[in-house]
């Protein structure tokens, strides 16, 4: 199946194939078979990597995988061994199936069921009888048959760094380190931080197994596509100058400007500057939000605070004091490095640099922002 195939067609996508084209050109080179890329949530690298990169990998002659770990948590191994079969042929899932003593025929039956062939394929694979081992081996066993190579995309990896996937990670980079020329893989999140230590840390099983950088973000060309596609169906069109205002309120989070044009578009009547107002509103204000800001200890919350306003050094002398007045009692430098630690495992902070930390989220970054204002 074509990855196309599984999405619906999105006129409102920005189409980037220059960069899909270095990516499987930089692979063509042979000088690696793996990369790292990240990025915060809600800047496209999805939308990216599904409408892009896989059709783009397919039609340049790839077998093409791809696995969302964020939605298997729990079972990363089911989930990236499901994707793995599902680009095989029929006949190579049923042997797959076959080999693990799994029930064709339920599979088929499943069909109709949310998810469809796919969603029952991981279930099975996903069973408690089911060693993921084994079922890696021999879906790999299958891809070897095949006369084209694979690209493997997993979204979300910084998953497999969780301790208690370690004999699968461990397994997993067995099985690929023997692949290399076969299966190329993008290894791509939103955790920064935890992706640099499943790369950069000796103890982790893909120590130094893939680069790790940035994604590029869309910016100026994405808001004159959006504008200008918006301006052929609305009433009263907008500028581009008026786009990038709003682009820049949202700190150029691809998702929330799509919400604002959306929104402009249902309430033309009203102007753009309150189609921002109700777009900020609704994604700076989310109750998940503070849900996430009650589970944190008051010095994570504290040193949050601190940085969603800018600072830079939270180890200082005026950094100290402002988490004084923040906690009402004295803070110590130990408070600020166990906090930070804290934030870190939550994937709620990212280290960028001794003693430079940003918040993975600019949406929750906004949020407490505001929520810090109104309390003063």
């Amino acid at each position: 199946m074509k990855p196309s195939e599984t999405l619906v067609s999105n006129p409102w996508h920005f189409v980037r194939p220059a960069l899909a084209e270095a990516y499987l050109q930089a692979f063509d080179l042979k000088l690696s078979s793996a990369r790292g890329l990240f990025a915060r949530r809600r800047m496209g690298k999805t939308e990216f990597l599904r409408r892009d990169l896989l059709p783009a990998a397919y039609e340049r002659g790839y077998l093409v995988a791809y696995t969302d770990l964020w939605d298997s948590r729990l079972s990363p191994d089911s989930a990236l061994v499901s994707a793995l079969a599902e680009s095989l042929e029929p006949q190579g899932i049923k042997a797959v199936l076959a080999k693990l003593g799994k029930p064709v025929r339920k599979i088929k039956a499943s069909a109709r069921l949310p998810g469809g062939v796919e969603g029952a394929l991981e279930a099975e694979l996903a069973a408690p009888d089911t060693d993921s081992g084994v079922a890696l081996r021999e879906v790999l066993r299958q891809l070897d048959r095949q006369k084209k190579a694979l690209l493997l995309v997993i979204d979300e990896a910084q998953v497999l760094a969780r301790a208690d996937h370690g004999d699968f990670a461990h397994a997993l980079r067995a099985s690929l380190d023997i692949r290399k020329d076969r299966i190329k893989v993008i290894f791509a999140g939103s955790s920064e931080t935890t992706l640099r230590e499943m790369f950069a840390r000796a103890s982790e099983p893909f120590y130094n197994w893939a680069a790790l950088e940035p994604f590029p973000l869309l910016g100026d060309e994405f808001v004159a596509f959006t504008i200008k596609l918006m301006n052929r169906m609305a009433r009263n069109g907008l500028t581009i100058e008026q786009g990038q205002h709003a682009f820049e309120e949202l700190h150029r989070t691809p998702e929330f400007f799509k919400r604002f044009v959306e929104r402009y578009m249902l309430y033309q009547f009203d102007g753009e500057e309150a189609a921002l107002e109700h777009t900020k509103a609704s994604v700076f204000s989310d109750e998940s939000f503070l849900w996430q800001w009650k589970g944190m200890h008051a010095a994570d919350q504290a040193v949050i605070t601190l940085l969603a306003r800018g600072e830079t050094d939270t180890h200082g002398a005026a950094a100290l004091e402002r988490m004084n007045a923040l906690l009402g009692k004295p803070t110590t430098k130990n408070t600020v490095a166990h906090a930070l630690r804290r934030l870190q495992a939550h994937n709620a902070v990212t280290r960028l640099a001794f003693g430079e930390y940003r918040i993975e989220d600019e949406a929750f970054a906004e949020w407490i922002r505001r929520h810090s204002l109104a309390k003063r």
